[in-house]
């Protein structure tokens, strides 16, 4: 009925398709599934592989590089955007994204670690 949220909320200034908080964060607090669900609720995968480079790096060459040392780091990245550590292709900004997500995202990430 029109009472009812859709499904996924766009972020305007971006785009963006984002899921809906209360989707992505079910009644475990297991934050490598919290990333996984954010990753592929977003428009990531456009861009990146779990295990080859497509636009950008894959999240296997990312995990590599960096360490939990770097979360903070990396989730200002994802919202901000930025270029120049992968080559001259950017990354798009993800404004509407809180640092949360954003840090739970880099969290599973670095998981993918070899």
């Amino acid at each position: 009925s029109c009472s009812q949220k859709p499904k996924e909320a766009i972020n305007k200034e971006s785009d963006i398709m984002l899921p809906e908080p209360s989707e992505v964060v079910s009644n475990t607090s297991n934050t490598k599934d919290e990333g996984l669900a954010l990753i592929e609720g977003a428009d990531c995968l456009g861009c990146h592989k779990m295990d080859a480079r497509l636009v950008g790096p894959s999240y296997e060459e990312i995990a590599n590089k960096y360490t939990e040392a770097d979360v903070d780091q990396l989730a200002t990245k994802i919202i901000e955007g930025g270029k120049g550590v992968w080559g001259e292709i950017p990354m798009t900004p993800h404004s509407g994204m809180s640092k949360e997500n954003a840090q739970k995202m880099v969290k599973y990430i670095l998981t993918l670690k070899k």
